[in-house]
């Protein structure tokens, strides 16, 4: 008797999900995606206020993209991630449909729902694909890992730490100021 044989999808199986389910590709895979919860948003949009300050304030050319944001992490049709922040400072790998290969940071923020993605898979992916710098931020664990894929360096902070960004000499980011108690 055969094997069954896994499906293995494309981006076309992506943009046919109806309107307001979203899922992730991986090598083929489809892993759906849960709402995020407002701490999760919370944490979101204080990080992507700060770095796309910096960048304007530095007049940078890099750009920084809040979920849902397209990244076609291995440039083909079976590989589409929505990071919760990418920073991409190569515009050739941005068109209307999103990001055609590795952004150069990516900040994933865990939910409950997402721990094994993006302590695991993801991490190995973003790595492979040519991400510079990838941030795990754990509000559950207050903590925020830190793969700097460049240099081999991994660093662990909490929410009251100040963190510097790897890929910019002079960002950083205050997580005690990133106000959760009333959460």
């Amino acid at each position: 008797m055969p094997l069954l044989k896994e499906q293995r999808y494309t981006i076309d199986y992506i943009y046919n999900l109806p309107d307001g389910e979203r899922a992730e590709l991986i090598d083929g895979q489809i892993y759906n995606m849960t709402p995020p919860r407002r701490k999760h948003q919370k944490i979101s949009s204080l990080l992507h206020f700060e770095i796309v300050s910096y960048i304007k304030s530095k007049g940078g050319s890099c750009e920084a993209y809040a979920a849902p944001f397209a990244v076609f992490l291995n440039n083909d049709q079976y590989t589409y991630v929505e990071p919760d922040i990418s920073v991409i400072c190569d515009k050739s790998k941005l068109d209307e449909y999103g990001c055609n290969g590795a952004p150069d940071w990516v900040i994933e923020i865990v939910s409950p729902s997402s721990k094994r993605m993006d302590y695991f898979t993801k991490l190995f992916k973003y790595r492979e694909a040519g991400v510079r710098e990838y941030w795990i931020v754990d509000p559950e664990r207050n903590q925020i890992m830190i793969y700097n894929f460049e240099d081999g360096d991994i660093l662990t902070h909490i929410f009251s730490d100040t963190v510097k960004v790897g890929i910019y000499e002079d960002l950083y980011i205050d997580f005690s100021q990133i106000q959760l108690d009333d959460m």
